[in-house]
């Protein structure tokens, strides 16, 4: 290092790091020019959004970041952040060619959406802006435990229009959360113009009102301007004071990506006024000016990055290409290896609300690590609607037990996040106050669905949903419908249900000691219901997932039920009986998996199946039972699989209109007659 440079400034940056500077960011637009290049070669980067106008933020957002400490969650636009936070241009490269050496998921994911777990450079989706709330989730874990790790969110403009954006800044506000927000704000969403998207141009200006939030408008073209406001972001953050939003005005050079034909909307003149604000080349003249570097010193960086990137682009040419027969690979976290304790055959009795309590209590005081929070769940001596958290704030306090606003995305968002944290982590959140107000999340349930395989097993949210699912209780629209078969319809996620207390004690236990995401379906009329009542389990009592229980034993007639309408099939069966028909009645308890081999055990033996379920008989879970066992057992059916559901209507708020609806134990009872007499 030249010792007189060393000591050298300009505007408060020292000389040898302004090298740097033009290194990285000389480096990444040829690595631009190389994604350009593979397209038009049709060798790959099929999707590329160039960063060109954004270098100075990118530039300066990349250095901030402290490899392996800090959680970045870059954007699709972000090649020179992620560049400058650590990737190589051979990491680089991996994922524009989706290369089985891509470090952000082997080729699972779009090109140019860059990340490195290895150094906490998350892999982010294409949801934009959705990753504001993970990072909001992670700050509230560095806060929770005392941390110094800064959670850096970016993006664009045009997605701060999304609400969960709102929800993200209004919540690290109100927490105080260590969250720098980054916009890049280049005047375009695609090919709608700023005054289009939002109230205000300096997109910065919509959020004034937020309580604990700092606001830095920096030139995005300028990465002295940049260093100047990032350094009075990360002070304002590390100050405990809460988050702050780094808007960069940026400029954007080219077209939105290379699907984009911006010749479309942006006139001539526009476009040159972009090209003559180029970061880059501002910084050229910077560094000539000031005598920084001289041409010859330039010129001889430059060389050195070309060879570097065209070494690169030979290595990972030749590398290999993902495997087809990967493609399963990390699709489900994996199960835990157990074997179900037996529920105890007398003692003191519990209701399902009981069980869940007592359960949730246990598990919280086994690992210190477990979070519980959601609408409405911790209020004084209220805990939640069905009061089903009752007392765990207040014996766990605070930092473990809390309420989040009514905005379930953002529940859900930060759970996300905040299991990023430390792989011990285990998060329960409540939601919804009721399973069909979580719509808002479904973005999120999305995400968290092929977050393990979209990262090849880099990270799993560890995370628990609880949602009081279904009718019977004259609940109406928001407050009764089911919502199993679209949950269970995503791959990567298990979805329980069950029906006795016992079994609602020892599927909760094993979801909150196992890797993954798990839906814990409660049918809230259930909850006090004597007949789901079961002998009063210990703390260790758990229940595989994906194992079912035959509840009744028989030899005419398979029965294959879930969650409420367990209890409609076993009466039903039990007058069956009485009629010389015996049914044999599992309880599936996980429909996702779901016990094929005990299923396939009963039917070979009765050669009649009924499924019944709450949900709606079209594309019920049932329609996909129904057609395994049509596949895999056809030879052993002696009359075709029947199928017992709600109608196809929404359930109503009128008692006697919901009774027309979902089945009871009448409807069970008059489908099986008809079965043992086909």
């Amino acid at each position: 290092m030249n010792t007189e440079n060393a000591s050298k400034q300009y505007r408060g940056v020292s000389f040898e790091e302004i090298k740097e500077w033009y290194r990285i960011n000389h480096m990444g637009r040829l690595l631009e020019d190389r994604a350009v290049g593979y397209i038009r070669k049709a060798k790959g980067w099929s999707y590329h959004a160039p960063f060109a106008g954004h270098d100075g933020i990118q530039l300066i957002l990349g250095r901030a970041f402290r490899q392996g400490q800090d959680f970045l969650f870059p954007y699709y636009r972000d090649l020179l952040t992620t560049l400058a936070a650590g990737l190589t241009p051979e990491e680089i490269i991996m994922n524009g060619l989706s290369k089985e050496g891509d470090v952000a998921g082997g080729g699972r994911h779009m090109s140019n959406h860059f990340a490195k777990p290895s150094i906490r450079i998350q892999n982010v989706s294409s949801c934009t802006g959705n990753h504001t709330l993970h990072a909001v989730g992670v700050a509230r874990a560095a806060k929770h435990y005392g941390g110094d790790e800064i959670a850096y969110s970016s993006q664009g403009e045009a997605s701060t229009s999304e609400g969960y954006v709102y929800e993200a800044l209004n919540g690290a506000s109100r927490e105080q959360l260590p969250v720098i927000f980054v916009v890049q704000n280049n005047g375009y969403g695609i090919s709608v113009p700023v005054s289009e998207q939002s109230a205000n141009p300096n997109v910065s200006d919509n959020y004034r009102g937020l309580k604990n939030l700092k606001i830095v408008n920096v030139d995005g073209t300028d990465h002295f301007d940049c260093y100047r406001g990032m350094q009075e972001a990360i002070d304002y953050v590390r100050s405990g004071e809460g988050p702050c939003l780094l808007h960069a005005q940026c400029v954007r050079i080219g077209a939105h990506s290379n699907s984009d034909n911006h010749l479309l909307y942006r006139s001539e003149e526009e476009r040159e006024e972009a090209a003559k604000a180029c970061p880059l080349a501002k910084l050229k003249a910077i560094i000539l000016e000031h005598g920084i570097m001289d041409e010859e010193s330039l010129t001889q960086i430059e060389a050195e990055n070309l060879a570097a990137v065209d070494q690169a682009s030979a290595t990972v040419e030749a590398s290999a290409d993902p495997d087809p027969a990967s493609v399963e690979d990390f699709a489900w976290p994996p199960m835990l290896d157990i074997v179900e304790s037996p529920s105890p055959s007398e003692g003191d009795k519990w209701k399902i609300r009981e069980a869940i309590n007592e359960t949730l209590h246990s598990e919280f005081e086994r690992n210190e690590h477990t979070f519980l929070w959601g609408q409405d769940v911790a209020s004084k001596d209220k805990g939640g609607v069905f009061n089903v958290t009752k007392n765990m704030q207040q014996k766990f306090g605070r930092g473990r037990v809390f309420n989040g606003p009514i905005a379930e995305d953002y529940i859900v968002g930060t759970a996300n996040g905040l299991s990023r944290y430390r792989d011990d982590i285990r998060v329960v959140v409540e939601a919804a106050q009721f399973a069909d107000y979580v719509w808002p999340a479904m973005e999120q349930l999305v995400e968290m669905s092929h977050e393990y395989w979209r990262t090849k097993g880099q990270f799993c949210p560890n995370i628990t949903i609880r949602l009081s699912s279904g009718g019977y209780i004259g609940g109406g629209l928001y407050h009764s419908q089911n919502v199993e078969a679209i949950f269970a319809h995503l791959p990567g996620v298990r979805v329980v249900a069950p029906a006795f207390a016992d079994d609602a004690a020892g599927l909760l236990r094993t979801c909150l000691r196992s890797q993954g995401m798990t839906f814990f379906l409660e049918p809230k009329f259930l909850y006090n219901q004597n007949f789901a009542a079961t002998p009063r389990c210990d703390d260790e009592h758990i229940v595989p997932l994906g194992k079912a229980r035959v509840r009744r034993e028989g030899s005419d007639i398979t029965l294959i039920a879930w969650g409420t309408p367990v209890h409609w099939s076993l009466r039903a069966a039990n007058k069956m009986a009485k009629e010389g028909v015996e049914v044999e009645v599992i309880d599936l308890r996980s429909i996702r998996p779901w016990d094929f081999e005990t299923v396939a055990a009963s039917v070979k033996k009765t050669g009649k199946v009924l499924i019944v379920h709450e949900d709606h008989v079209t594309q019920g879970f049932g329609a996909e039972i129904s057609a395994t066992i049509s596949r895999h057992l056809f030879e052993w059916l002696d009359a075709p699989v029947y199928r017992l559901g709600a109608k196809d209507v929404p359930i109503a708020f009128s008692r006697i209109i919901e009774r027309a609806t979902l089945p009871y134990e009448e409807d069970v009872l008059e489908q099986l007659k008809e079965l043992a007499g086909y």
